[in-house]
């Protein structure tokens, strides 16, 4: 291993990240979850196979520690009766790489049977796959090559989905307005529990 070949792998994966494609799918994300779960009281439900699913989780966690109600649901359960989780005015974001992750094409399928009037988004690495086409919203990766040897491992494009959840989430505090009280009261715990204390006693003290 040398240093070069580190320094190539970090390359490849900045230029991903800055290369994902941007337009007005964002707006349309944040715009239908500030009104599904904020207004409407529903909530967002995420969902993912494998490494992908992993993304889903984390961006569903992540969500629900800055003020947006988020539960991950996994496409296998949900046909073992996990689907009743789903409930009117909800959300459903589901990622897949490929598009075509047979779970959840039929995880869609069989929502929309559950709930017809369900809204949905993908965040996939192909926009003219099944489930891009099978969602309301696609936002698209870009499809970058993986970083892995064999370009078989998802490497860059977890990378890639990783961030594009957290503009998701930034852009949606930011037009919640959500505050360091309101993050203080859902993590409360650890390092990030004390932090959240020490800043809110920072701004106590300038007023």
């Amino acid at each position: 291993m040398s240093t070069d070949s580190i320094k190539d792998i970090i390359t490849k994966e900045c230029q991903s990240i800055m290369n994902i494609p941007i337009g007005d799918e964002y707006q349309k994300t944040i715009d239908l979850i500030i009104e599904q779960v904020h207004n409407r009281k529903g909530k967002l439900i995420t969902s993912g196979m494998g490494k992908a699913g992993q993304i889903a989780m984390n961006i569903a966690t992540t969500f629900s520690s800055t003020g947006t109600p988020a539960i991950f649901l996994h496409p296998s359960e949900a046909q073992h009766g996990d689907l009743g989780i789903i409930q009117n005015n909800d959300l459903l974001l589901v990622v897949s790489n490929s598009g075509k992750t047979r779970e959840i094409i039929e995880l869609l399928e069989l929502c929309k049977i559950l709930v017809p009037n369900i809204h949905t988004i993908s965040l996939t690495g192909n926009k003219t796959s099944i489930v891009a086409k099978s969602t309301d919203i696609c936002i698209f990766t870009g499809n970058p090559k993986e970083v892995c040897p064999f370009g078989l491992t998802p490497t860059t494009s977890t990378t890639v989905m990783n961030v594009i959840g957290d503009i998701l989430v930034v852009e949606t505090m930011k037009q919640i307005g959500f505050t360091v009280e309101e993050y203080n009261k859902r993590h409360h715990g650890g390092y990030l529990g004390k932090r959240s204390l020490s800043l809110l006693g920072d701004n106590s003290s300038e007023k």
